[in-house]
């Protein structure tokens, strides 16, 4: 991050650092407390701060904030102050958790369940909570670190992880569909 972007400057001494992985936590459940605690402010200037940020996105016509604020999200279990915090519901499953960041493949088939959840009208990311212990911030965490990841890989290398995605989504869509006895539109004619 360019140390001479004034979009980048701290609001009320939260940086865009600080404001990206308070997101993360508070995506996996960790109390707005729990954060103004562990980033030393009171709950108002937090507020203040976060409609700062959102507002420094807005108004950036090259996307540079959001860009790097999505890098940070993904880096919000590295954070000094805010690494460490879990909600009160405790970490999730770790063994699962570790898998997904390491194990693109494990990711690209969560991805295509998740998918393949939300066509046959169910909540997707409820489905991998209860499944794989999983929240949602977990998983766009992680989503976050793979996506920096591919923009190192060949076309190919990504065709394959969306071809291996794509045929997960299948296969869970089949049995969401024979476990609720068929597609949630089945019965539309047109």
């Amino acid at each position: 991050m360019s140390q001479n972007n004034p979009l980048f400057e701290p609001i009320h001494g939260i940086s865009l650092y600080d404001y990206s992985a308070a997101n993360a936590k508070l995506a996996n459940g960790v109390a707005v407390d729990a954060i103004c605690s562990a980033l030393g402010v009171e709950a108002p200037v937090w507020e203040d701060a976060s409609q700062g940020w959102a507002q420094r996105m807005q108004e950036d016509p090259t996307y540079t904030v959001i860009a790097e604020m999505g890098t940070l999200f993904g880096q919000a279990d590295q954070h000094p102050k805010l690494g460490s915090l879990q909600s009160a519901g405790g970490a999730g499953n770790t063994e699962n958790l570790q898998r997904l960041a390491t194990d693109r493949y494990f990711y690209e088939e969560l991805n295509g369940a998740r998918t393949a959840a939300y066509e046959a009208g169910l909540d997707g990311a409820q489905w991998i909570q209860d499944n794989y212990g999983l929240s949602l911030g977990d998983f766009q965490q992680v989503a976050m670190q793979w996506m920096e990841l591919q923009k190192q890989e060949s076309p190919e290398e990504t065709l394959e992880y969306v071809n291996h995605m794509d045929a997960k989504r299948q296969e869970y869509g089949r049995m969401f569909a024979a476990e609720n006895g068929g597609n949630i539109a089945d019965d539309v004619d047109f």
